[in-house]
């Protein structure tokens, strides 16, 4: 039976100076005493000194509890806890002093008389420290512990003796600083003195390394270690090696500075023995449910070969990234991924694999406001599209687009659903506007092009018995600032060996700047249905099988804008006689209008096979399921008003999906018309004895992925669910310039499998095939390896593509990584062994060739 107890300083004061005798034992059954003590002390609360603890402390024994009265001390025996305000102890023996308000704690031996048990064990806060004998002051928090150990998130520290100066600094002797938490450890630090201030640093100097019991032959004059979990400023250490061309080097030093918990900033620099150099920024901010990114920038100055070298070479390069997401409010949103960098940034800098694969740099940024009570939206976007082989650009400013959802303009505001509407409340409008500006940068030459598109969808749906009948009018309508003309002019030359007279076309281009509209319209006429075939199978927890058609039937009628009589097309004529036609808006941003005149009939038929499986009859939550097994689409269309190839290919696709295990889709094309060699001409195959039709072309993918069931850890989980506020709290600045992602060895395994293939028969002459095999596999070979393979294999050109090897082990307090690229151009390993926690990863060996040593 425990027995706990509540002093204050007035039990001390007055109520103990009052009793006769010197000291008051009081047995662990006793609480008739206590509650008698409990009256007198609350008689006696208006009574105050100088020396008085502030709080209430609350002792509890298993043993005893003494009161000496006469010298104002408390004696704990037993399993003995006290607590005063955040301060916890749990001590075999604990001595209170109430005239210098101090305690000492200290562990009691076992029934042997062999082991020291019940240790003393202090918790201030959320700091835990433990050792042989504690001596602590509650008033000035001063203290002094002996072989102590202090054990926080990712650390302890430990020492023969330390001394508590003040709340937050200690000082140690004999201390040793370790991130593993083996009882022993596998590598710590030990310093003769040391400073720890709590949530900030530990101070050491002359420290030795210890791997594995045994101390590094040279100690280090000199140390600060961090002492604070998650995002805090700090010098990042840099990499350093050699490349042949450049020379020694050091990468990625610099300082992060974590100006808040909504704001950081990283600077880091390159050096090149050989006179090469490089700087870059790294901003990152949020701010919980508004906004979060960041802004990257880097300017380098690569300097390769020898001074005096014909060959050497001065490269200087630049980047700037900027990533913003923001949430204004509910129907107002802000999204941002602008990249702009030099032709050479990626090859001169990268080491990523798949930085210095890129070969477009694609930059977007997009406002979009929602209305949505009245269906609109609008949205004003930037983008830009950098090709780093040829230096092209495609840049768009604004692009600002305005949308109105499908609407019925006649629909009555009743309330009566039971009726059923009017003809003309089913007419529904919807519309859609753009604005484009556009820029074109190519070998140089520089094309500006802008203009507005308009587009309007008219169509009425009524339901006529099982038939779905919509009848649909499309207007669109251009706009732009400028006009295409072309004209030909004959040259005369005289061939210099016969002296006859040759003629030769000239043609000159040129734009006349006017308003101008184009415009064009199209209408049709649809019709769909539904057919369902149902067979009841009950075989095999089958329940049964569906079979959907979907045919549908469509007329599109759209004139000859290319006729003179819509004055879209313009001519010139060579001085052959030749007419050619061309359009005047052709080469405008939305582009022109088509030729010739269209009338054609669609037809599609859409297959769904599904299949019903039977309930669980014990499980009362578990509904029946149905589950799709293939869908299988065609289509084909006769133009009426083609002069020739009126009858289009026959198009099918046809797709699948097995749960999470497989998926499968493809395509092909089929032509009812033979070829002239490799042109196509307008004789059906079954009247040249040649079949119904011909294949011209087919593709299918497949992939899987797969995985073994994922290990339960045996330590307790985190379930605690983070935003991105906490996330980014968490990063540290080594994070920062470390994108490796540690090892998932909860997974025992992963496979993922894709093939693709395509062949293309243009001409019956002409065959174009394409055959590639995808692998991604990991695996465990014991529960601290595991190995990484990807790559992928081209069967027509019989070789490998991109091929990696990754192997990692963990080494419980330290981690090996090891990645290889075996073949291709940008081949080479990285060997590293480090230690895991994030603050001692500087401490690592490094063995890199090729791509991962900046080799080319």
């Amino acid at each position: 039976m425990n027995f706990k107890g509540i002093f204050f300083f007035i039990f001390f004061s007055t109520v103990l100076f009052a009793q006769e005798k010197d000291s008051l034992f009081v047995a662990a059954d006793s609480t008739a005493i206590l509650d008698s003590l409990k009256l007198q002390i609350s008689d006696s609360a208006s009574i105050k000194n100088k020396n008085q603890v502030e709080d209430i402390v609350y002792s509890e024994s298993k043993d005893s509890l003494v009161f000496d009265v006469k010298n104002k001390k408390m004696f704990v025996y037993g399993s003995g806890a006290l607590k005063y305000k955040q301060t916890n102890l749990n001590a075999g023996k604990i001595i209170v002093d109430y005239t210098i308000n101090e305690l000492e704690a200290f562990g009691r031996m076992d029934s042997s008389n062999t082991k020291l048990i019940e240790t003393p064990v202090l918790k201030e806060g959320g700091d835990s420290y433990e050792g042989e004998r504690i001596r602590y002051n509650f008033k000035t928090q001063q203290g002094f512990i002996s072989e102590a150990k202090n054990k926080e998130i990712g650390s302890r520290y430990e020492g023969e003796k330390v001394k508590k100066v003040d709340k937050d600094t200690y000082f140690i002797d004999g201390g040793m600083f370790t991130t593993c938490d083996s009882d022993t450890p596998h590598t710590y630090f030990t310093a003769d003195k040391m400073k720890v201030i709590q949530n900030d640093k530990i101070i050491a100097d002359w420290i030795f390394m210890y791997i594995g019991g045994v101390p590094l032959p040279l100690p280090i004059p000199f140390a600060v270690f961090p002492n604070e979990s998650g995002r805090r400023s700090g010098i990042i250490v840099p990499t350093y090696g050699q490349i042949a061309d450049r020379g020694q080097y050091f990468r990625n030093f610099g300082y992060f500075w974590a100006a808040s918990d909504y704001f950081d900033m990283a600077f880091t620099g390159d050096y090149y023995t050989k006179g090469g150099y490089a700087f870059r920024n790294r901003t990152r901010y949020t701010k919980r449910y508004s906004f979060s990114g960041n802004f990257n920038a880097g300017y380098s100055q690569i300097v390769t070969g020898e001074s005096g070298d014909p060959n050497r070479r001065n490269q200087t390069d630049w980047n700037i990234n900027l990533f913003h997401n923001q949430e204004i409010n509910p129907t107002t949103r802000l999204d941002a991924n602008l990249q702009f960098l030099s032709q050479t940034f990626l090859q001169n800098n990268a080491i990523d694999y798949n930085d210095l694969l890129s070969q477009d740099i694609i930059s977007n940024a997009t406002f979009n406001k929602r209305w949505e009570e009245s269906g609109s939206s609008l949205t004003i976007n930037y983008s830009r599209r950098q090709n780093l082989k040829t230096g092209d650009t495609r840049e768009t400013l604004p692009n600002l687009s305005f949308s109105k959802s499908q609407f019925s303009p006649f629909k009555k505001d009743s309330k009566d659903y039971s009726s059923e509407p009017s003809w003309y409340e089913l007419i529904a409008l919807d519309y859609n506007g753009q604005f484009k500006n556009e820029r074109i940068k190519t070998e140089g030459d520089v094309e500006k092009l802008a203009g507005v598109n308009h587009n309007v969808n008219l169509n009425f749906s009524p339901k006529l018995g099982y038939f779905n009948i919509t009848p649909n009018f499309s207007y669109n309508e251009k706009w732009y600032n400028r006009r295409l003309v072309i004209e030909s002019v004959p040259v005369l030359s005289t061939n210099p060996k016969t002296g006859a007279t040759i003629v030769t076309d000239s043609v000159s281009e040129k734009y006349i700047n006017e308003f101008n509209f184009v415009r064009t319209f199209d209408m049709s006429v649809s019709a769909s249905t539904k057919l369902y075939g149902i067979m009841q199978t009950n075989f095999l927890g089958v329940e049964a099988f569906r079979h959907t058609i979907r045919p549908s039937i469509s007329y599109t009628y759209q004139p000859d804008f290319a006729s003179d009589s819509w004055n879209y097309y313009d001519s010139y004529k060579l001085s052959s006689g030749e007419v050619v036609n061309y359009d005047k808006y052709g080469r405008e941003i939305f582009g022109g209008v088509s030729s010739g005149e269209r009338q054609s009939l669609s037809f599609s038929l859409g297959n769904v096979f599904e299949i019903k499986t039977f309930k669980n009859p014990q499980d009362s939550t578990n509904d029946d399921n149905k589950i799709t097994l293939l869908n299988v689409d065609a289509s084909i269309n006769y133009n009426f008003a083609a002069d020739s190839l009126r009858v289009s290919d026959l198009n099918l696709s046809y797709r699948t999906q097995i749960g999470q295990l497989l998926s499968f889709q493809g395509s092909s094309s089929y032509t009812f018309y033979d070829y002239n060699g490799t042109q196509r001409v307008n004789r059906f195959l079954y009247k040249e004895g040649k079949g119904l039709f011909r294949l011209t072309n087919f593709n299918f993918s497949i992939s899987t992925s797969i995985a073994g069931d994922k290990i339960e850890k045996k330590e307790k989980q985190d379930t605690t669910k983070t935003d991105e506020l906490d996330a980014f709290r968490k990063k540290d600045f080594i994070a920062l310039y470390d994108n490796s992602q540690p090892a998932d060895l909860s997974i025992p395994w992963d496979l993922s499998l894709s093939y693709y293939y395509n062949l293309s028969k243009n001409s019956p002459s002409i065959v174009n095939k394409f055959s590639n095999l995808g692998l991604d596999l990991s695996f465990n070979l014991t529960e601290n390896w595991k190995f990484k393979v990807r790559g992928s294999y081209d069967f027509e050109q019989k070789q490998i593509s991109a091929p990696q090897i990754t192997v990692y082990r963990d080494l419980h307090c330290w981690e090996f990584n090891f990645t290889w690229n075996p073949l291709g151009t940008y081949r080479g390993y990285h060997f590293e062994i480090r230690m895991k926690a994030s603050e001692s990863q500087d401490i690592k060996v490094t063995k890199a060739r090729g791509l991962y040593s900046g080799r080319r």
